[in-house]
């Protein structure tokens, strides 16, 4: 019975170490839109030097900084909850928001 329990055990580990793959395929990043906004000269350099803190882009800050922001504010989540948005905004996980087609 024990030959039995551990050819079985030996014969799925087998099968799905032959499924695994040995590099991982990067995770899908979310569609991107552009922006285009005007900030002052010091929010600029900061958001730039901020950037280069966290080896990073400008993009990328603004992105994570607004994703907070949502997060947070729990006026405008409260105003959101009672807006018609037919389905077309979503939470993100990190509690940001995302359209949707």
């Amino acid at each position: 019975m024990q030959g039995v329990l551990q050819d079985v055990t030996q014969t799925t580990w087998e099968e799905e170490k032959s499924n695994m793959a040995i590099i991982k395929a990067p995770p899908k990043q979310p569609k991107s839109v552009t922006v285009q906004a005007r900030v002052q000269q010091s929010v600029k350099e900061q958001l730039d030097q901020y950037a280069k803190l966290i080896d990073s882009t400008p993009s990328y800050v603004i992105t994570e900084a607004l994703k907070v922001l949502f997060k947070r504010d729990d006026e405008f989540k409260a105003w959101l909850g009672q807006q018609p948005s037919n389905g077309k905004i979503r939470e993100l996980k990190g509690g940001g928001l995302t359209e949707t087609a």
